[in-house]
């Protein structure tokens, strides 16, 4: 397989495919799969042909994240999809992990016209998008999920998937509550609740008490973007920005729009320029609030990193 993207649009649908007669599915496969280590996975389970079409309308639900792997072609791939099964489990539910086994189940490559493995697929309400087309170690991709289920969070896709039948019991003594961790529940209710407030409150309870708390940072300067845009007329904001280039709240409040409409890049490059053309406190104003910007989208990602390097160059 040659490294492509993957690019076809809309909801995936293998009913047009002609199912083969006569093999019988491979052992487990439909069953929750097991997660490193021998676990079970409350949720994650093994794609097969038979039971695709019942994955995808999971994703109705909340997120859907398929992994495309080959341990006959690439081992590596295998660890990866190992690796997310795991982690499915650590976010209890914000996502099912389903694994598809490209040589188990060809049609299913066919039908997504997968042309590189590994492929990591985000669905959500049927509709597929590419997430990672590449092997990455279990910090990287704990990560990375991290950051894109807080980004959901941030649009009011809170809710959860309900562990799959025959995942292991709960532990004797373990009650309800300590199936979900808590620490985020009331500002992802908040967000859901469009009281962006009350989620800025909330996250910042989160960052006093554990300054370390990377979803939670990245959590509390989102909703301080979406805090600072309520009720706000982008048309209006951008003419005010566009007929005063240097005014700080005017090119601030229209760099919060763009990262909100997903000109990541637009609102980046906006900042930047502002922060060479001014000067003291407004310069470092500026920079402050690129740097909110930055942790928002998260560290990690690739137009942070050449965000940084703009910033950078602008300020030496």
């Amino acid at each position: 397989m040659t490294q492509q993207p993957f690019s076809r649009p809309g909801a995936i649908d293998l009913s047009a495919l002609k199912r083969p007669a006569a093999p019988s599915p491979a052992p487990g496969a439909g069953a929750p799969a097991g997660a490193a280590g021998g676990g079970i996975a409350s949720y994650a389970l093994e794609v097969t042909e038979q039971n695709f079409q019942e994955v995808i309308e999971r994703s109705m639900t909340a997120p859907v994240l398929l992994v495309l792997f080959s341990r006959s072609r690439m081992p590596e791939s295998g660890q990866l999809a190992d690796d997310l099964a795991t982690l499915s489990g650590e976010f209890e539910g914000r996502f099912l992990a389903g694994l598809v086994d490209v040589d188990a189940a060809p049609q299913i490559a066919q039908a997504m016209q997968v042309q590189s493995i590994p492929l990591v697929v985000a669905i959500l309400d049927g509709r597929p998008a590419p997430l990672l087309q590449d092997v990455v170690p279990l910090e990287e991709l704990r990560t990375a999920l991290t950051q894109v289920m807080q980004q959901l969070a941030t649009q009011g896709m809170t809710a959860r998937h309900q562990p799959l039948s025959g995942a292991a019991p709960a532990a004797a003594g373990e009650g309800d509550e300590e199936a979900v961790d808590p620490r985020y529940a009331a500002a992802e209710d908040a967000l859901a609740a469009n009281d962006f407030d009350g989620a800025v409150a909330e996250y910042q309870k989160l960052v006093t008490a554990n300054p370390a708390d990377a979803e939670a940072a990245a959590g509390l300067a989102m909703a301080k973007v979406l805090q600072r845009t309520q009720g706000v007329d982008p048309a209006a904001a951008r003419a005010a920005a566009d007929g005063a280039p240097d005014e700080l709240d005017a090119q601030t409040l229209v760099a919060d729009l763009d990262l909100l409409e997903g000109r990541v890049d637009e609102a980046f490059g906006r900042l930047v320029e502002l922060v060479r053309r001014s000067s003291g406190d407004e310069r470092n104003a500026a920079r402050e609030h690129l740097l909110g910007l930055f942790a928002a989208v998260g560290n990690e990602d690739p137009r942070v990193l050449k965000g940084r390097q703009s910033l950078a160059s602008a300020l030496f």
